[in-house]
């Protein structure tokens, strides 16, 4: 079924073109997924020190750069693999000021940072795009699994040894815990959730913080999905269709 509050693709596959994102961003001022900045604030600030360097992943045409730098985060590197999207997002930030925030055009899959260079890694909605055509989330295609983890592998690399990555995302702890506790990586997995009706999941990994036996994301149950589709904003649907195909 069609969500007449959609504004994109037919299809969820669509996001893996590189070229859609092209075509999209030259068109389009701003689009902000999984809620607004107002949603999460809380979490940001309890989680990230005003002094952090942060580096977000597919920052698009999202504003939450420039949230950030409200909250006097301002030491920020964006990166988008579509030039469009760093173009525009370099010529919107300039005329506000915001000059301490570098974008550059570069892949989440192999980044092209320093290691320990960020005491924060962020993204909101960008891995999710990997998920869309993984198949059985209980079991993702090889393919996907590969994207996700040379992803992870890079942000676990540029990240100070007591750095943080945050993760916003539709994707349930059930699905991601496999992933983000990969035998490999040192970081600590916790996550809270936000949202009305449909969970909207914030996860929090902590870098060197990993323990043999650490039971930490224990402590939160796992949510049940919500099937209220209306409570979804904008193209979330597209991503939340994938979710549910997945549940059958």
């Amino acid at each position: 079924m069609e969500n007449p509050n959609s504004v994109g693709p037919p299809s969820a596959l669509t996001y893996l073109d590189p070229h859609y994102w092209d075509e999209r961003f030259s068109s389009e001022e701003h689009y902000e997924w999984f809620k607004d900045y107002s949603h999460f604030q809380h979490l940001i600030i309890s989680n990230i020190k005003p002094s952090s360097s942060v580096l977000e992943l597919g920052c698009g045409n999202s504003q939450l750069c420039e949230e950030l730098y409200k909250d006097g985060i301002v030491d920020i590197t964006c990166i988008d693999l579509s030039s469009v999207a760093v173009e525009k997002m370099q010529s919107r930030l300039l005329p506000k000021g915001y000059k301490e925030i570098k974008v550059v055009q570069a892949d989440m899959l192999d980044l092209p940072f320093d290691s320990e260079s960020f005491d924060v890694v962020i993204e909101k909605g960008t891995m999710d795009v990997l998920f869309v055509d993984a198949g059985d989330p209980w079991n993702p295609r090889p393919e996907t699994v590969s994207k996700v983890m040379a992803t992870l592998d890079g942000v676990h690399r540029v990240l100070k040894p007591d750095g943080i990555f945050i993760s916003i995302t539709f994707g349930q702890p059930h699905f991601r815990r496999p992933l983000f506790k990969d035998p490999k990586f040192t970081w600590s997995m916790e996550y809270n959730t936000f949202g009305d009706g449909f969970h909207y999941f914030f996860y929090i990994l902590r870098k060197g913080k990993r323990c043999n036996d650490e039971k930490e994301d224990e402590k939160c149950n796992d949510p049940s999905i919500s099937l209220y589709q209306d409570e979804l904003e904008g193209e979330d649907y597209l991503f939340r269709t994938r979710i549910d195909d997945g549940e059958d």
